[in-house]
């Protein structure tokens, strides 16, 4: 299976392409790409949404590509387009500023690289048009001539994207720290009204095949026939991994002797949150009625009757404290610019989040003060089992004291 089908848009380099309106950023990325991913015309701002691909781009690997509206577009739905634009940095972990070279770099064009360099986002400038010049002048290590008509600086340009991409990627794993070759490791997989049909989700998938790349005897069974599932073990399982939403069954099902966690918990480790999402778990207990929490999703999906964002957290978090805070909900895309008014940002794991959205989104919430916890630390908190979920990381443990 090649890396193309086997990676995760999440785990992928996202790569944004940002400009003017008729600078050719559409041209440009359909140069790199080789495909027709945008349309292009001659007509301002042609590209009125972000349009997105997952893809291989050699010598790069894996990619997410987005070709973004014009930054200097107008009117109401140009302020909407430029918005949507702006979200995109949120999960860039390079950005490509595509320039007409016949005008030079504009003031809105400086304006974004300083928020490149604001969010330490990787960059490189792509002079293009360079076709249409007289005259040249000198270029800095992060800045290339291209021309989308010619093919000229073309294979500069993707050069230097691999050369960025591949900087700031260190090979990163779930759990290969936890556990060796034959181990057993018991996964507690849900199927209920809210699994997808005929699949497991993305967070449980990517484990078992971790497991199974490390050589662990994985063990895969629902929270209802998890008794007899350890029981019929020869050997004590190193590890069981359930699902959030029966955190509080599995604990009582598991011997206090075998380490329990969660998904959630594994990924919030993974993306590199984990301390600061522990911290907020804090909150959960001093919340009143006057205040209002933030429920957000990275995904969209069809909402069911006992759905663990809208209804069972909400509903456990009202019989934990024995308050009656209200809740607000964001899923997918959207995430609100201004955190102030909430007192606790819940979030779910962020399986579909890289981790630079990721951690975007909690730094968004810190810089208002706001703490923020995940599902899965949510759940084990309200059950009353976080210190023990966290045996695995004893750092995380620590901040419980």
């Amino acid at each position: 299976m090649s890396d193309l089908n086997s990676t995760p848009s999440a785990n992928r380099i996202h790569i944004s392409f940002f400009g003017l309106r008729n600078a050719g950023k559409s041209s440009v990325v359909n140069a790199v790409t080789g495909q027709q991913l945008s349309i292009v015309s001659d007509v301002r701002g042609t590209t009125t949404d972000p349009v997105k691909k997952a893809m291989e781009l050699l010598p790069l690997g894996p990619v997410v590509i987005y070709d973004t509206p014009g930054i200097d577009d107008e009117g109401e739905l140009g302020a909407l387009r430029v918005k949507k634009t702006a979200e995109v940095l949120a999960h860039s972990d390079v950005a490509v500023l595509v320039a007409d070279s016949t005008a030079g770099l504009g003031e809105a064009d400086r304006e974004l690289v300083a928020e490149f360099e604001k969010r330490s986002i990787p960059y490189i400038i792509a002079l293009n048009k360079c076709d249409l010049l007289a005259v040249r002048g000198e270029t800095a290590g992060n800045t290339v001539y291209t021309s989308a008509v010619t093919g000229e600086g073309i294979n500069e340009l993707k050069e230097k994207l691999a050369a960025l991409g591949k900087s700031g990627q260190t090979e990163k794993h779930i759990l290969a720290d936890l556990v060796t070759a034959g181990d057993t490791v018991v996964l507690v997989i849900p199927i209920d009204a809210s699994a997808p049909k005929g699949r497991i989700i993305l967070p449980q998938q990517q484990v078992l095949r971790e497991l199974l790349e490390i050589g662990c005897n994985a063990v895969c069974t629902q929270h209802t026939s998890l008794k007899g599932a350890l029981e019929a073990l020869s050997v004590k399982p190193r590890l069981v991994i359930t699902d959030s939403q029966v955190f509080g069954f599995v604990s009582r099902a598991v011997p206090e002797d075998i380490m329990l966690t969660s998904f959630s918990i594994l990924f919030a480790r993974y993306k590199g949150s984990l301390e600061k999402l522990v911290r907020g778990a804090k909150k959960l207990s001093e919340l009143d009625d006057n205040d209002i929490c933030l429920i957000s999703e990275g995904c969209t999906h069809h909402r069911q009757c006992a759905d663990i964002g809208t209804v069972q957290i909400p509903n456990l978090i009202k019989k934990y404290t024995g308050k009656n805070p209200s809740f607000e909900f964001t899923s997918g895309g959207e995430y609100p610019d201004d955190m102030s008014k909430y007192a606790l940002n819940i979030h779910c794991g962020g399986c579909m989040l890289n981790e630079r959205e990721m951690k975007s989104r909690i730094k968004r919430s810190e810089e208002a003060a706001v703490p923020v916890v995940n599902y899965g630390i949510a759940l084990a908190q309200m059950n009353g089992i976080l210190k023990r979920s966290l045996e695995p990381f004893p750092e995380a443990a620590k901040l419980l004291k």
